[in-house]
């Protein structure tokens, strides 16, 4: 009859540096440095094997009686213990890594890469609403191309672009499972687009106003109220609403404004801070504006932080116009091509699209800020054109 339960733990405290049975393969191993060691001897197919249970005191004498006595029975049955451990581990590990977990470290992971460390959520949406309600609590490892298709294909031709940039998330979490040596499909995503086909999406542009009606409109916006104000010196600068919106006075300095980096489109360092010309007009409107002034800010809100995104978008669709802010910088693109002889990459950097190949932009050292500012005079003097007739006209009444 085979003894058990042998030790006792006044004797494990009292016992000297060594190696104690407590029967049916248990053992204790206790080390000079006083730790010790819980250890269980089974045999297997033949072979004797020796399995960790765990230290001690952490791993009491009860809890390591108990351990044993699960792992003598897969021996006892044929099994590895060892190996069957090993497996456990492995499908606890795998429903813990969800997709929905995965996601959230790839997107702590790429925080320093994106615009204000991804704040706006631009990165992370298309995947918070589309896919992780669907998938999210699957083990990433367990996902293929057809969960993928069934999460993504409600939006793949309503929402092409959104669907789009999900399926790009998703190859990105993907490919950060992988890193973390989870057994992943990478071509998962691949084989969904072959699986949802191309879509029937068509892409439609910012509405802009043809540069010829730009003059008669910025003269509309006579009055100087603080979304005039900015619509003015929007069309003038050609720059996007967010820069504009969050336009501070510190970052203006002898007839340059300065754009910091993170108020740029794209990712955090990639274009870096852009320097804006200041037109004689520009000028004007600036300190037209400067009475608005709060916390350094140009253009704030009524209540707190800076004038909304939608604010000048609502006051063209209160006037009945189907254009947008952001067409303003069509305008001028198609004004630099038609009515000037400037380079290419002189026009595309007045609106700081990034041109050329990596290699080109690593050489190319300049801004073109002089050709830049020339041809903002021009396009200021076009556009104030009819502002300025009908303010002459009205000093002569």
């Amino acid at each position: 009859m085979t003894i058990k339960h042998r030790l006792t733990f006044a004797f494990i405290k009292a016992a000297a540096p060594g190696k104690y049975s407590d029967g049916s393969g248990l053992w204790l191993f206790k080390r000079r440095d006083g730790g010790a060691q819980w250890f269980l001897r089974v045999t297997v197919h033949g072979r004797r094997k020796e399995m960790g249970l765990g230290g001690y005191p952490d791993v009491s004498l009860k809890d390591a009686r108990k351990l044993a006595e699960r792992w003598r029975s897969e021996a006892l049955i044929g099994n590895d213990p060892i190996k069957a451990r090993h497996r456990e581990r492995r499908e606890l590990s795998k429903a813990e890594n969800t997709l929905s977990k995965i996601a959230h470290a790839a997107f702590e992971a790429r925080k320093a890469e994106l615009k204000g460390d991804g704040k706006a959520g631009r990165w992370f949406t298309p995947l918070e609403l589309h896919v992780l309600p669907k998938i999210g609590s699957i083990p990433i490892e367990e996902i293929d191309q057809t969960d993928i298709k069934d999460a993504l294909a409600p939006i793949w031709h309503s929402k092409a672009d959104t669907a789009r940039k999900a399926m790009n998330r998703l190859n990105l979490v993907f490919k950060y499972a992988v890193a973390m040596g989870l057994n992943v499909d990478l071509m998962a995503t691949t084989k969904a687009r072959e699986l949802l086909g191309k879509t029937r999406h068509v892409t439609t542009h910012i509405p802009a106003l043809h540069w010829n009606n730009v003059p008669a409109f910025y003269a509309s916006l006579a009055e100087p109220s603080l979304v005039h104000l900015a619509m003015r010196l929007l069309i003038l600068t050609g720059v996007r609403s967010a820069p504009l919106r969050f336009m501070r006075f510190d970052e203006i300095r002898d007839n340059i404004w300065t754009v910091p980096a993170e108020n740029m489109k794209g990712r955090k360092g990639a274009v870096g801070d852009f320097r804006v010309p200041l037109s004689a007009e520009a000028w004007r409107v600036i300190e037209l504006a400067a009475p608005f002034e709060r916390d350094g800010f140009l253009f704030p809100n009524v209540r707190k932080g800076v004038m909304s995104d939608a604010t000048m978008a609502r006051m063209m669709e209160r006037r009945g116009m189907h254009e947008r802010p952001h067409g303003f910088r069509s305008s001028l693109r198609t004004w630099l091509a038609e009515c000037t002889d400037a380079p290419h990459e002189v026009c595309e950097t007045v609106l700081a699209h990034v041109n050329g190949t990596s290699v080109q932009r690593s050489y190319r050292r300049t801004d073109y800020l002089e050709q830049r500012a020339a041809l903002m005079e021009r396009w200021a003097n076009f556009v104030a054109s009819q502002s300025n007739s009908v303010e002459l006209k009205n000093e002569k009444n």
